[in-house]
């Protein structure tokens, strides 16, 4: 996606539950981002908060258009990716952003 492009971003925002981090991984690599591949996104990003009082990432998917997010948004797919994916963190939060390319919070 080019950065002159309509596309949108979904922003997640977590800490890892440290007594699972094995089983968060192999979820997320399994079978969060496949799923969200099929709902036609791409991750963009992945950050790690190393220090400070702040969830320890931000994960960022990206889109082409406002009707895919809005579809996803209101899909039973997306509410239990994310049912699941807090068995493994806490502090969960996300929000919806224009894409640029680059850094974005």
């Amino acid at each position: 996606m080019n950065e002159t492009a309509s596309g949108m971003k979904i922003l997640l925002s977590y800490s890892i539950k440290t007594d699972n981090s094995q089983a968060y991984y192999a979820f997320v690599l399994g079978r969060y981002i496949p799923a969200m591949q099929s709902l036609g996104f791409e991750l963009g990003e992945a950050w790690h908060t190393a220090y400070g009082d702040y969830p320890n990432r931000l994960v960022g998917f990206v889109c082409r258009d406002r009707e895919t997010m809005t579809d996803t948004l209101n899909s039973d797919i997306w509410e239990a990716l994310n049912d699941q994916l807090l068995e493994y963190v806490s502090d969960f939060s996300y929000k919806i952003i224009p894409y640029k390319i680059g850094f974005q919070i």
